[in-house]
């Protein structure tokens, strides 16, 4: 998938998210960089994104995080036919839970 999107002040952006260290050091860029409103939406989606790939049913998901079936759908379908950014952070979370001295406090 082309990544037309992507420009010199888009790449700057993420090579500045890539030289954050650990987490703390990210929580507190996204916070400067983003609301708490779009921090708590994003977290949302990677949530249902989360929830999607262990088949929970979207009405499930529904409840749970009260985000709207319309777009559980888009999650959905950028899950299962985007780039594959959700399942490599998934999988890569899943890793670090799973080998605990790969977390940062």
């Amino acid at each position: 998938m082309k990544n037309n999107y992507i420009t010199s002040k888009i790449d700057r952006l993420f090579m500045a998210i890539l030289s954050l260290e650990n987490k703390k050091e990210a929580q507190i860029f996204f916070r400067d960089l983003l609301t708490e409103e779009e921090i708590v939406e994003f977290a949302a989606r990677f949530e249902v994104a989360e929830l999607l790939g262990k088949k929970v049913s979207y009405s499930s998901i529904v409840k749970k995080t009260g985000m709207s079936s319309t777009t559980i759908a888009r999650i959905s379908k950028w899950l299962n036919f985007g780039c594959g950014g959700y399942k490599l952070a998934i999988q890569r979370l899943h890793h670090s839970h799973t080998n605990p001295s790969l977390e940062d406090s």
